[in-house]
């Protein structure tokens, strides 16, 4: 058996003789997705370096971006039928769809009730922080890749870096805590980790350092020019003592460590930092992650070439248990790894503000 897509760069027919009978949106290599990435716009209103060109990008217009109505109806499906247990909103910027209160709002009133986070560069967020707490988000990312204002700026093309931080306390002040702080350290702009992780420290925020991965729209990666892993942790193990999270990862991206004064294990932590080396020390084995994209496709994998347009699928009439094959279908042809270090290694065509965090 097998299902026909015929959408121009859509991968054209999905073979599912050799998918088991599961409800879950379980893979060949045995990793079954219950954390569902959703984005909810390809529009940001920063131009970060690592991910989109100066000028930006053709946006999808609004019209063909999946509704509230439809949101709520396959996230439905991926809690209620495919096992989806945490729902992230990411972007693009999502703090631009004005309607993101209601779309946590009908998420968090979901049976069986999933947690709910977002991931943001924080710019708005001051103002509607306690809108989401109170429409049910439990937990929250900010992009912050520097303290100072020339940094920030370099790095994301806007001098926003004041109402970052705005958006941060705001978060933290209505009870979405921890507050994660994202930065990716790149290698043209010079950012202190220490001072990164000593500001997050000092605030009870935990701060995820990421290795920038090959998805700029520019298509200026480099390995070469990589900020690694391994730099991280050698240049904060100068001031700290990192001592690695006993508690198993359970899929997460980051390793975590607890950050100890220097040289005193022995005493308790000041806190927590985590590490995400999607690119040197790959997670991919363990990935338990499925994908929306904001025009209603379904990525098995953040490098895939292929999407499966569910939108198409949904607006043409077909029902709950004919989408959720069609996940399941798409999920079931999901490759081993990423393949950056493999020869012939070709990024998708798509930049991570299309695709979604």
């Amino acid at each position: 058996m097998s299902i026909g897509l015929g959408m121009p760069g859509i991968r054209p027919t999905i073979d599912l003789a050799t998918r088991p009978a599961s409800p879950a949106l379980i893979d060949r290599f045995g990793r079954v997705a219950t954390d569902l990435r959703v984005s909810l716009t390809d529009r940001c209103n920063l131009r970060c370096t690592y991910c989109m060109p100066a000028d930006g990008l053709p946006w999808t217009p609004t019209a063909d971006l999946l509704s509230p109505d439809e949101i709520a109806r396959l996230i439905g499906i991926a809690v209620r039928e495919l096992g989806v247990t945490s729902v992230r909103f990411t972007g693009g910027e999502p703090l631009l769809r004005a309607d993101l209160v209601e779309i946590v709002a009908r998420t968090a009133a979901l049976d069986p009730r999933p947690e709910i986070a977002l991931t943001t560069n924080g710019i708005g967020l001051e103002q509607r922080a306690v809108a989401l707490r109170q429409a049910g988000l439990n937990r929250i990312n900010v992009s912050l890749d520097a303290l100072d204002d020339e940094a920030f700026t370099r790095i994301a093309r806007r001098p926003l870096l004041r109402r970052t931080l705005a958006g941060i306390d705001a978060a933290a002040a209505a009870g979405i805590a921890p507050v994660k702080i994202n930065a990716v350290l790149v290698s043209d702009v010079e950012v202190d980790p220490v001072e990164l992780l000593q500001w997050a420290l000092a605030r009870g925020h935990e701060l995820r350092f990421i290795e920038q991965m090959p998805l700029d729209a520019d298509r200026s990666w480099r390995r070469a020019d990589l900020v690694t892993a391994g730099d991280v942790r050698r240049r904060l193990s100068e001031r700290y003592t990192l001592v690695p999270d006993s508690a198993p990862r359970e899929g997460a991206p980051a390793q975590r460590w607890h950050v100890h004064p220097l040289g005193r294990a022995d005493t308790a932590p000041l806190g927590a930092v985590g590490i995400i080396a999607s690119v040197t020390e790959p997670f991919c084995g363990d990935c338990r992650r499925t994908r929306l994209t904001a025009q209603g496709t379904v990525r098995a994998c953040l490098f895939s070439h292929d999407e499966v347009p569910l939108a198409t699928a949904l607006r043409t009439g077909a029902d709950d248990d004919q989408l959720a094959d069609l996940w399941r279908a798409a999920m079931w042809a999901k490759p081993a790894g990423h393949g950056i270090d493999r020869p012939g290694f070709a990024p998708p065509q798509r930049s991570m503000s299309e695709i979604g965090g």
